[in-house]
């Protein structure tokens, strides 16, 4: 590879790294190709998942302000940017690292925090994104009845009172 050519790679790999809500870090080696394409596609559009050299990913981890990963670039190492719902990308690894025991999640990095395996793996046992959101929804809309039954509660009781009144004279008239 020139010069020029690993410039270029480390101002790509740079702006991955700047770009991405998280960066992933698995060993592939002894998957296939197919395995390779097929791990791509269940990853979905939100994650970019790039083979690079170390060398070059540690410049470009460090010029992105993200040494804690420098040390985890060892080996045969694919990284997993992923821009979106952070958690089903890790449990996407995670599935699919069960299914092909030759993928290891080794670590990863969200929002400047370094993640060891055990964390990423942590991560993908969260509920995605959607799940959560319509959880506090959810949340909201009970308090939102809560309180209007609060709030509608002395009216009803006011009318229940006038009326039971009201029988209370005409029995007695």
């Amino acid at each position: 590879m020139k010069r020029t050519e690993k410039q270029a790679e480390i101002a790509a790999l740079t702006e991955s790294f700047r770009e991405a809500d998280a960066v992933l870090l698995t060993e592939y080696r002894g998957l296939t190709v197919e395995q390779m394409k097929s791990l791509r596609r269940a990853l979905g559009a939100g994650v970019r998942y790039h083979v690079a050299k170390n060398t070059l990913a540690k410049i470009a981890a460090k010029e992105a302000g993200l040494e804690a990963i420098a040390d985890d670039l060892t080996g045969p190492t694919a990284l997993a940017f992923v821009t979106g719902d952070v958690a089903s990308a890790a449990k996407t690894l995670k599935n699919f690292a069960k299914e092909n025991d030759k993928l290891i999640v080794k670590a990863g990095v969200m929002e400047g925090t370094r993640l060891d395996a055990d964390g990423v793996k942590a991560l993908a046992d969260l509920e995605s994104r959607e799940v959560l959101l319509a959880k506090a929804a959810g949340a909201l809309k009970a308090s939102l009845v809560k309180a209007a039954f609060v709030f509608k509660a002395p009216a009803t009781k006011t009318v229940r009172t006038v009326d039971a009144l009201r029988a209370k004279q005409e029995a007695a008239a």
